[in-house]
């Protein structure tokens, strides 16, 4: 495979807080964006990434299917290579406290259950 096809390559974004960052996301594994409240971890992940894959998702509905959904507007990115289909299984809050979106072990574990349960391949011994 080549590198356009193993990387997701984000060129230019500057959506909400993010400052015309360039980011090389690697597929097939499961990536983590960590960092300080306010860094554009949410950005990045849900308003730039997200947002482009479910509107280039959509782009292939029929017309008609499209009237439905409405218009998805572009994120403020220059480019963005290699990238899929995209799903977002949830983004919430369990606190209090707006600016906490740290997820417990349990929360996690619920959807890896999900994701192996349909992703995995079971054997039988």
């Amino acid at each position: 495979m080549n590198s356009e096809t193993e990387q997701i390559h984000v060129y230019g974004a500057r959506v909400h807080n993010l400052k015309n960052i360039d980011v090389t996301i690697p597929r097939d594994s499961l990536t983590v964006i960590t960092g300080l409240s306010g860094s554009g971890k949410s950005s990045l992940a849900f308003d730039t990434i997200f947002a482009e894959g479910q509107r280039r998702y959509i782009e292939t509905f029929s017309a008609y299917a499209r009237g439905f959904l409405g218009k998805m507007e572009r994120p403020d990115v220059d480019k963005i290579t290699g990238l899929s289909p995209v799903i977002s299984i949830e983004q919430k809050t369990t606190n209090k406290n707006p600016r906490s979106t740290v997820g417990t072990s349990t929360e996690v574990y619920d959807f890896l259950r999900l994701l192996f349960a349909r992703a995995g391949e079971a054997y039988s011994y």
